[in-house]
């Protein structure tokens, strides 16, 4: 099975160009940095150890910015190599203060350019963050002897399935780890039934709010959104800025000065999001630094990287997206950490553990369809509170698996 993995990693390599230039096209790689998919590097290493951690895109990178601040303290760390697949997950760090971190697009996961990789960056620990598994880069870095940890490990059912279905391959890439940090207990149990070694169970990394991870709110800011009545919708797919739309439009006849905010999971879409909702003669309205009003303004749509906690921290009511499509939802901390009201459709089996904690302390509501999100809604905007105790709550637990998980990787 490594054999037929290399043989089809290795011809999408050489279609890579490809490949690259349509996603240029369609802005989803950053014209100054591709080749560093294709094993170009052009940053340097300094000299000292170097921890490397590794995650797909914004979620997971933002998960472990508690630990990159608590390992920016350490002097006997001298390098931070994060490395990820999308433009918006490199934007995270670009808006950070960090001294020793270094950001590099992950490279295609071929076997001689995990070797490169590898060889070029020298790091003396690596962290996988959630889900994820490259086979060539996981083997390398066991050739080379290298501590490996998995860190707020995550596997659904239908990915436990497909890696259950390839038993002896998958038993010797899940058994290269040295530690395994589940963020919930499914992902503990299909960790076992794969292999894996030195599991432990904490929490959820995402829980804790980072010490630099609130934007600057300034009087300003705020100052445009005082006077309007807002619910924000983030994290949206294709399909569910319309259902918005349609439950903004039932919800103006209550509140005449209802505003909605919405952060699309994937920005680039802003300008099509924009055309097809302006078609129910609601005023759209794409943020930018220049719009000081927002004047009449129905829907606006935030077309920036990491500023939700800013938009979160003036609104009471998140309907998480990702969740009325067949998606598995998005994960719904960061908006609970701010004290906000979290509404998702049903399909949530992504973040089930997550769900089920906010739904049992009653700040989550799961909803079926545009009417049932309309009705809560209307009842949240009447109430306009936000769930205070529920912050500190989640403040106390993140904390607290933070410790836990900085005390175990630092045993290694």
């Amino acid at each position: 099975m490594l054999f037929l993995y290399r043989f089809v990693i290795t011809i999408i390599y050489f279609i890579s160009p490809i490949i690259i230039l349509i996603r240029l096209i369609k802005k989803k790689e950053d014209i100054k940095r591709f080749k560093e998919k294709i094993g170009f590097f052009k940053k340097v290493k300094i000299k000292g150890d170097l921890i490397w951690f590794h995650g797909a895109s914004v979620g997971e990178l933002k998960s472990i910015i508690p630990l990159i601040e608590k390992f920016e303290k350490n002097k006997k760390i001298k390098h931070l190599l994060i490395t990820s697949n999308t433009i918006s997950s490199s934007e995270i760090f670009k808006k950070k203060k960090f001294k020793k971190v270094v950001h590099q697009f992950f490279p295609i996961d071929t076997n001689f350019l995990a070797k490169k990789f590898i060889n070029y960056w020298k790091p003396s620990k690596v962290f996988f963050i959630d889900s994820e598994i490259w086979p060539n880069i996981i083997l390398a870095i066991k050739e080379k002897k290298i501590p490996l940890i998995l860190i707020n490990g995550r596997i659904t059912t239908k990915t436990y399935k497909r890696w259950n279905l390839l038993s002896n391959f998958s038993n010797k890439i899940f058994s290269s780890f040295d530690l395994n940090l589940t963020s919930d207990i499914k992902t503990f149990k299909y960790l076992h039934k794969l292999k894996s070694k030195n599991i432990k169970h904490f929490g959820n990394l995402k829980y804790i709010q980072p010490q630099s991870g609130l934007s600057i709110i300034n009087s300003k800011f705020s100052g445009i959104f005082k006077k309007r009545l807002i619910w924000c919708a983030a994290s949206t797919h294709e399909g569910e800025e319309v259902v918005c739309a349609k439950v903004h439009t039932k919800l103006k006849k209550k509140f005449n000065n209802l505003l909605t905010i919405i952060i699309p999971r994937h920005i680039n879409r802003c300008k099509e999001i924009k055309n097809k909702l302006e078609k129910f003669n609601l005023k759209v309205q794409i943020a930018n630094n220049h719009n000081n009003s927002i004047k009449n303004t129905d829907i606006y749509l935030v077309n920036s990287y990491g500023e939700t906690n800013k938009f979160y921290s003036i609104c009471k009511n998140v309907f998480l997206g990702g969740s009325l499509i067949k998606h598995g939802g998005q994960n719904p901390l960061e908006a609970a950490r701010m004290g906000c009201n979290i509404i998702s459709g049903k399909n949530i089996e992504n973040f089930t553990e997550v769900y089920n904690f906010l739904e049992k302390n009653k700040i989550s509501k799961k909803i079926y369809n545009s009417k049932e999100l309309t009705s809560y809604l209307k009842k949240l905007l009447l109430k306009n509170s936000s769930n205070l105790a529920i912050k500190r709550k989640i403040r106390t637990l993140g904390q607290k698996i933070l410790n836990r998980t900085y005390k175990e990787i630092n045993q290694i």
